[in-house]
């Protein structure tokens, strides 16, 4: 069996997540191919499509989420997702179990003997009208009948579990500062998501594998259910297993993967990109060694944004006053830091509307 080395998982990596060369797609195949992007951070997916598409404008992802063919839901991981509209309309009954689980996870005391059916079915009566709500206004209207638990081990079980909603705009818009307000998914988008398959069967759970392996793969089991949270698609990874290729890494994990996805030479150079807080391309796999030194790996469940040199993490960024600041997590060559610093103007410019090109690139440690 071929085994694959983290550089040519890099380069595969860089390849499936529209890192290596930016894609000249619409910004809904662009969302839909990468099976959504974190976004419990409401500006980080601009910067994030930023990096992957030529000539993104930023209004055409403010223009999805307010034509509703995007939307801000919980779902991979328990955390806020922005995914399409088919994706999370198909996929959402397949993550039920896996969002109460987790947020019992947190809360499991507090609702101790709080009939979850009871709960979900108050909390779909009060948003029947179609009214976006807080969290809190939702809570207030059910809480009279649980008044034992806290508000907020409620609120997280109706809106990030029991209850399949969408954060509503202006929540994620660019460059808008709005809270969450939340509706029913079957109010804003028109339907109810789709029930489970009737003869017991998983098609979502298979869709999910090939889906993932296109824009994540090659990879394991292992990191498949780090990206999505779901432990039980080991059926759906057997179901598919015929139409797959097999690898192996350097620590003989065996790596499935699709035959005609991209695997390039490791050779292949790859640019600098800035990426997001949060950004799936590091946070889809259990082992990340891939693009990410174990050294550094608690940068990416921290929220810190990265910059990606010869495709792997080099670099930490943020924003102060107009001007991207860089700074380096090892030695940086000069060539190195001239495209560091030329990736950083045009985020700068892109972030500022065009008023700033400004970038600023500590001494490398």
């Amino acid at each position: 069996m071929t085994v694959l080395d983290d550089r040519a998982l890099n380069r595969a990596t860089l390849a499936r997540q529209l890192l290596l060369d930016r894609a000249d797609v619409p910004v809904l195949d662009a969302v839909a191919h990468l099976c959504g992007l974190q976004a419990q951070e409401p500006q980080e997916p601009f910067v994030g499509l930023w990096s992957r598409l030529r000539a993104f404008a930023p209004s055409a992802l403010s223009d999805l989420l307010t034509g509703r063919h995007v939307v801000r839901t919980h779902l991979m991981r328990r955390t806020v997702h922005l995914v399409t509209a088919d994706d999370v309309l198909a996929w959402r009954t397949r993550f039920d179990a896996m969002l109460r689980q987790r947020v019992l996870g947190t809360y499991r005391r507090e609702l101790e003997g709080v009939d979850l059916a009871e709960l979900a079915a108050a909390g779909r009566e009060v948003m029947a009208d179609g009214e976006p709500r807080t969290m809190s206004e939702l809570v207030r209207a059910v809480d009279g009948r649980w008044p034992a638990p806290g508000r907020r081990a409620l609120g997280e079980m109706l809106v990030a579990a029991l209850v399949p909603v969408a954060q509503t705009p202006p929540r994620g818009l660019w460059r808008t500062r709005a809270g969450v307000r939340n509706v029913l998914l079957s109010s804003w988008l028109g339907r109810d998501v789709d029930p489970p398959a009737p003869d017991g069967s998983d098609p979502v759970g298979r869709a999910l594998v090939r889906r993932y392996l296109a824009a994540y793969g090659p990879a394991a089991s292992a990191d498949l259910r780090a990206w999505c949270g779901l432990a039980g698609l080991p059926a759906a990874v057997a179901a598919v297993r015929g139409e797959l290729v097999s690898f192996r890494d350097a620590r003989g994990r065996e790596l499935l993967d699709l035959p005609g996805a991209p695997r390039p030479d490791p050779g292949t150079p790859a640019p600098v990109r800035f990426l997001p807080a949060f950004d799936n391309a590091i946070l889809g796999y259990h082992d990340r060694g891939r693009i990410i030194d174990d050294a550094h790996r608690g940068l990416s469940v921290a929220g810190e944004r990265v910059v990606l040199v010869d495709g792997r993490v080099a670099a930490t960024w943020t924003v102060d006053a107009g001007t991207v600041a860089v700074t380096p997590l090892r030695p940086l060559s000069p060539a190195d830091l001239d495209a560091v610093a030329g990736q950083g103007e045009e985020l700068a410019s892109f972030l500022s509307d065009h008023e700033s090109s400004r970038v600023r690139v500590a001494a490398s440690p």
